[in-house]
């Protein structure tokens, strides 16, 4: 079964606490529970990080790259206009990234992580992650 890494960026724990008007009132700990449905229905297995470091977030990747994971899904959230170490490890990894925003970056200054990535998924809510989930599991098996 194709297991899908989720990586929650910088601030996904305030989801919930604060920009309710942006992100709604789901909880990170909704993300995951919805997150964890999808994969049911999709049929992937996921591994859930979270971390507000981005050499926290690196490390996740770099251990999965040495691991049994086969494509990944990264929402860097407060991590999106910058991170650019992050960026680079993205590359890095054997593994497709797809990124995900239950938002529009748009509105901001857009994503660092769009050239790094192989697909992005925006403004759709947490729906993205269920189409996100789908791009992965279609990029690992095409590998």
């Amino acid at each position: 079964m194709t297991k899908v890494l989720v990586v929650h960026g910088a601030g996904m724990n305030m989801r919930g606490k604060a920009q309710l008007d942006v992100f709604g009132p789901q909880t990170l700990d909704d993300y995951n529970r919805l997150i964890r449905e999808y994969a049911a229905k999709v049929g992937v297995t996921v591994e859930i990080f979270h971390s507000n470091i981005e050499g926290e977030v690196l490390n996740a990747f770099y251990a999965a790259h040495d691991g049994d994971v086969d494509a990944a899904i990264i929402n860097p959230g407060g991590f999106t206009s910058g991170a650019p170490s992050l960026a680079a490890g993205i590359s890095q990894v054997r593994f497709p990234t797809v990124e995900v925003h239950v938002s529009n970056p748009a509105r901001g200054n857009g994503s660092t992580f769009t050239r790094v990535c192989r697909g992005s998924i925006v403004g759709l809510g947490l729906y993205g992650y269920y189409l996100g989930l789908l791009a992965a599991k279609d990029l690992a098996t095409k590998r």
